[in-house]
């Protein structure tokens, strides 16, 4: 019975030191058993199994564990899942783009009230929905309120401009806004209490 250099260490190992000294030799069958027993917890790729002169660590594995990156299935970047249902955040950026693009004023248009009040619309309502499943994100409350009195401003600057466009942007986004108040200067400090007269003492003389 012929063994490996590997297997006859392993034995050597497992019986002892005891194995080198002549009256404590074992036979072969008593190797025999020690590699079957050695055996059962060695995977398949140790040297009990393969040999030493099998052995190359320089060399590279088995071109059946080797992945090329043309092998892997491309993502199409789509946004869709595995499961088939596109995410929310997905659907989120595609209103985003196409109220953006139904309210600029021109091809290259990014900074009109129209443009940003469309786009800041999307983004609360989608804050909205967020912080309904996460009430305690209050990160994101504060953001959220921000970007509320940002969009208010941007339509009472809109108001101030051109009314038509407005009332339209108001009209198609859906959007709950009070139109600011008009007045002229006397109208707007005639509802303040007027100063009260200077007394006769603290006149200059």
């Amino acid at each position: 019975m012929i063994f490996s250099r590997g297997v006859v260490v392993l034995a050597l190992a497992i019986t002892g030191a005891s194995a080198f000294s002549p009256s404590a030799r074992s036979s072969p069958a008593q190797v025999s058993q020690i590699v079957d027993q050695s055996q059962r917890f060695q995977p398949r790729t140790s040297a009990i199994f393969v040999g030493d002169d099998d052995i190359d660590v320089e060399s590279p594995p088995d071109e059946d564990y080797i992945v090329n990156v043309g092998d892997l299935e491309e993502d199409d970047d789509d946004g869709i899942e595995d499961d088939g249902i596109e995410p929310a955040w997905y659907e989120s950026q595609q209103r985003l783009e196409k109220l953006r693009s139904e309210n600029r004023r021109h091809d290259k248009d990014t900074g009109s009230p129209e443009f940003q009040v469309a786009g800041m619309t999307e983004r609360i309502s989608y804050l909205t929905k967020h912080l309904q499943q996460h009430p305690k994100d209050f990160s994101t409350r504060r953001g959220l309120v921000a970007m509320v009195n940002k969009r208010r401003r941007l339509l009472n600057y809109l108001y101030t401009e051109d009314q038509e466009k407005y009332i339209s942007i108001i009209a198609s986004l859906g959007i709950r806004h009070k139109a600011p108040a008009m007045f002229d200067k006397e109208t707007r400090y005639s509802s303040y209490p007027r100063q009260k007269a200077i007394k006769k003492h603290l006149l200059k003389k």
